[in-house]
């Protein structure tokens, strides 16, 4: 009875496992196509300031010459129809590429000025000077990299009470952020797990992730609907697992704080086609 208590506990973490590395894949995957499309807007962005800046050169030579034919002929009071439909449509089509240009100016300000004011909260709340603490961006999102004997005695995933005052503090600015997402990733090096509870370092980075998450859920009020837990077991070290420093450093949860995919892969889809119309 015992062994097979066991075996339905082994399926049912795999099964856990596979859901969730399922749902990293399926949100790197849209990460991707979201930089992809950025990519896009920022080639878009350039024509559009180069035709802009025709369009002005232009304008401006129209403009000198009539002027020119002003002076040159002091009967002529007004421009020629034909000249004035072509200056008009030339300012039209300035004005158009203003708008343009400002809609996804604005949509990528908006997203960048979000961003920066999500790192000065967490670096406000949580500190800059704790070398076990880092809070960076990288492609677009906030990375809070969090070391391994700050939360975790070693091979344990039990949340230590030091961690919980860390964790408080980013619990704060995630809550003050409903629209974002938050995913916690564990992370381990690559010392092989020796101990009956845990079958491996897989079982280990998922353990820890989904401690984090049950703490910020149950202890610190955030909303579930906006946590993500994933392990990344040692595959993606810092530094070659070769020293004892290095290993150290590679033991790490990171915690992901980001604008809802979705959300933000509508916004640039709409301004997309705002700019190719």
């Amino acid at each position: 009875m015992r062994r097979l208590f066991i075996a339905l506990s082994v399926v049912a973490l795999t099964l856990t496992s596979c859901g969730t590395k399922k749902k990293i894949a399926e949100l790197e995957a849209k990460n991707k196509e979201i930089q992809d499309l950025l990519n896009t807007c920022t080639v878009k962005l350039n024509t559009c300031l180069t035709e802009k800046e025709a369009l002005h050169n232009q304008n401006e030579y129209l403009k000198k010459t009539n002027s020119d034919l002003i002076n040159s002929s002091k009967e002529m009071t007004v421009l020629t129809t034909k000249g004035a439909e072509n200056l008009e449509k030339s300012l039209e089509s300035l004005r158009e590429k203003d708008l343009k240009i400002s809609r996804l100016q604005d949509a990528l300000t908006k997203k960048d000025s979000v961003t920066l004011a999500l790192v000065t909260s967490l670096k406000r709340e949580v500190g800059i000077d704790d070398p076990d603490i880092n809070i960076n961006v990288e492609k677009g999102v906030v990375m809070i990299s969090i070391a391994d004997n700050l939360l975790f005695k070693s091979g344990s995933y039990e949340v230590s009470d030091k961690a919980k005052g860390v964790l408080a503090k980013v619990a704060k600015v995630v809550n003050s952020k409903p629209d974002f997402e938050c995913m916690v990733e564990g992370h381990t090096d690559n010392v092989p797990i020796k101990n009956a509870v845990l079958l491996d370092n897989w079982d280990l980075s998922v353990k820890r992730a989904t401690s984090i998450v049950r703490v910020l859920q149950k202890d610190l009020g955030v909303n579930p609907k906006q946590l993500i837990p994933a392990g990344r077991s040692f595959y993606i070290p810092l530094a070659d697992n070769d020293t004892p420093a290095n290993r150290a450093k590679n033991r790490r949860t990171r915690i992901i704080i980001m604008p809802k995919i979705d959300q933000f892969y509508d916004m640039l889809e709409k301004e997309m086609k705002n700019l190719s119309k």
